[in-house]
């Protein structure tokens, strides 16, 4: 009979917490989680590298545990920007999913590339002795110490070592919290700051894309009033109450019809937050010029 195939169990693992990223950062209601930051560094840190590392030298006396982990870092930290910088001229672009879905496929296509030539090798087949050393680690802690002091000093390293994990999770499932700010604008028909229509005949629309940007930690209630020439425009009530989570992007086309003609008028796209209309949050302008439709 042949011999049963065998996938090693350090690519297992690879694979594994790959796949388990891919699920805490697409499903809706995991994503959220800091297990998601947590599973995400090494995805984009360690994996992609170790993968490649793994196809490119799948023989044990290749290099050794030090050298692997190392390159392992060191080529992921290549692997990801390049894989950036190749997305950036596709549709897709550099974003989250399209990122992801690179990745993935890159690191489990190296996993695979991994496995089959490690089979090739044999006996002279890297591997993680996750057994020996697994066995090693129970020897070490049921040998009976050789004095009370050596057991003191093993207790005072465990902690040590639990309390630097501890305060290493923190750090990354506890991000620092930047500056409170919220940015809005203003975009031309392009969907670009520029080419406004600030020329234009009595009847014709003024045209802009209004966009809102929350940065401030938390839920906000933003209002968008339109002034020209001092005189406040009526806007659509969908403009008055918008309530927006921190990181989360509103665009929505904005346009209105001036009543009367005039040059240099001053249009105002004033931003309100929570409910408070006293003073402007944030305020934008433009000037345009209305002129008598052309008979």
């Amino acid at each position: 009979m042949p011999e049963k195939k065998h996938t090693p169990t350090d690519i297992k693992l690879v694979i594994a917490l790959v796949l388990l990223t891919d699920i805490f950062v697409l499903i809706p209601f995991l994503n959220d989680s800091p297990i998601r930051t947590v599973l995400g560094l090494p995805m984009v840190l360690f994996l992609p590298g170790y993968a490649l590392i793994a196809a490119l030298f799948p023989g044990k006396d290749d290099l050794d545990g030090i050298e692997r982990i190392a390159l392992s870092f060191g080529l992921s930290i290549a692997v990801v920007p390049l894989i950036g910088l190749i997305l950036n001229y596709t549709p897709w672009g550099i974003r989250l999913v399209p990122i992801l879905v690179f990745l993935t496929n890159f690191t489990i296509l190296m996993s695979i590339v991994a496995i089959y030539r490690r089979e090739a090798l044999g006996n002279n087949a890297f591997s993680v002795p996750f057994r020996e050393m697994y066995e090693s680690v129970i020897a070490e802690i049921n040998e009976k110490p050789e004095s009370q002091l050596d057991q003191i000093l093993t207790i005072v390293l465990m902690i040590s070592i639990l309390l630097s994990a501890i305060t290493l999770a923190y750090v990354v499932i506890t991000p620092k919290q930047g500056e409170k700010f919220t940015e809005f604008y203003i975009l031309g028909p392009e969907r670009m700051a520029d080419n406004y229509k600030t020329h234009l005949e009595l009847g014709e629309s003024v045209y802009v894309i209004a966009g809102i940007v929350n940065h401030e930690y938390s839920v906000v209630n933003y209002s968008i009033v339109i002034r020209l020439n001092n005189e406040t425009i009526e806007t659509p009530p969908s403009l008055n109450h918008i309530a927006l989570a921190h990181n989360v992007t509103w665009e929505k086309p904005v346009s209105f019809i001036p009543g009367v003609p005039g040059e240099d008028m001053k249009l105002e796209y004033l931003l309100y937050r929570e409910d408070n209309m006293t003073e402007p949050y944030r305020d934008l302008h433009l000037w345009i010029n209305v002129t008598e439709a052309a008979e």
